[in-house]
Parts: C-alpha cells; sequence; structure tokens
C-alpha cells in the first residue's frame, strides 16, 4: 500500500501575499512609529509600489505572485532603485529563479509559499542592503506640491517658486538640499506631516 501523500501546490496570488505581508510588517514594527503605504504612487503615477514603509528609512517591497509576469519587473527595478533607501521583492516559486537573476544583489527576497490549507508564509532568503543608486529628483517627486512648497519654505528658497510647476519646484528642491537631508525631508513628511491621503493608497501608521 502506497503511504506517500502527494501535496497538491496552490498558486499564491497577489492579494493573499499582500495581507499577509502587511501582517508582519506590523508584527515587525508594532512598537515603533512607522507608516505602511499601500500602491504608493512612483515616478509621476506611472508606477507603483505594492507596500512602502516610512521609519527610519524608506523601504520599497514590490510582490511578484505565482499569478503574476516579470514583464514590467526591469523598469520597476530602474524606479524603485531611484528612490527606496532599501528594496524586498517578495516572489512566488514559479518566478524565485528567474526574479534572482533579474534584481541586483542589495534587493532583499523573500519567497512566498502555501501550506496545505492555501495560507501563506514567507522564507527570507536575502536581507535588503543600502542602495546607492538613489536619485535626488526621484525622491522629491514623492512631495505633492503643496508639500515641495513647505520644504522651500524651511529652507528659506520659496520666494518666486509657489506659482511654479510642481516639477520646477522638485527641481529646485532637489539642486538645492544634499542627499540625506532630502531623504529626511520626504520621510518626515510621509511619515508624520501627511493626512489627506488620495485614493490609490492605503496608509497604516503604528507606534506612538
Amino acid at each position: 500500500m502506497n503511504t506517500n501523500k502527494k501535496i497538491k501546490y496552490v498558486l499564491t496570488n497577489d492579494k493573499v501575499i499582500r495581507a499577509e505581508l502587511k501582517k508582519v510588517i506590523e508584527e515587525k514594527y508594532k512598537n515603533a512609529p512607522v507608516r505602511i503605504i499601500e500602491e504608493l504612487c512612483l515616478d509621476d503615477k506611472s508606477t507603483r509600489i505594492d507596500i512602502a514603509v516610512v521609519n527610519g528609512i524608506l523601504h520599497g517591497y514590490e510582490i511578484k505572485s505565482d499569478l503574476d509576469t516579470l514583464i514590467r519587473l526591469p523598469k520597476q527595478m530602474n524606479t524603485y532603485n531611484s528612490i527606496f533607501d532599501q528594496i524586498t521583492l517578495v516572489v512566488g516559486v514559479q518566478h524565485l529563479y528567474e526574479a534572482f537573476n533579474l534584481i541586483p544583489d542589495h534587493w532583499g527576497v523573500m519567497i512566498a509559499k502555501t501550506n496545505e490549507d492555501g495560507s501563506i508564509y514567507f522564507n527570507k532568503i536575502r536581507e535588503a542592503s543600502e542602495n546607492k543608486l538613489q536619485k535626488k529628483l526621484s525622491i522629491a517627486k514623492l512631495l505633492w506640491k503643496n508639500e515641495a512648497i513647505g520644504v522651500l519654505e524651511d529652507i528659506g528658497y520659496s520666494y518666486g517658486y509657489k506659482s511654479k510647476s510642481k516639477d520646477v519646484i522638485h527641481e529646485k528642491i532637489s539642486s538645492i538640499l544634499d542627499l540625506d537631508t532630502l531623504k529626511n525631508k520626504v520621510r518626515k513628511t510621509l511619515l508624520l506631516s501627511r493626512t489627506d491621503w488620495r485614493s490609490g493608497t492605503i496608509p497604516m501608521l503604528n507606534g506612538d
């Protein structure tokens, strides 16, 4: 009698991975101030990151489930590298090897797998490390126009710029501030100052 039980692998999808990943992130930062943002718009709204986590750094999580494709990943990589301090790819087993060969070494990698009951669990393959490909202008573009003007006011350069386009204001900010100062101001805005979140983002603030 053959007692071997054949386990059927259940393909992962974005919805179930995202729900479980949010729980993992919330637990990790449960005692710290953190903003967890779904579908954060980047690159003038042409690209979104699945989950952005804002605390001491800006960490982006991109999900590629078994039911997704990797077609957009190369373009997404360029955008994410220009903005985030750290990036982690959360990938289904079906795409692991192909995705691992596409992404740069500083990206973290988590595999999303399914238990027999269809629930999701994660195996961390590689920790995310410092991203040295960030661009000031890309980071400045995370600011809405009123927020960008507020930054210029803080540093005494707002005169004559309130009527300018958002692009001109972002250019000005990125030309004046050094990278670390700019990142600090953007993180502070996303974490503490922004309250009027627009449709398409689901922010969550943990900690005191």
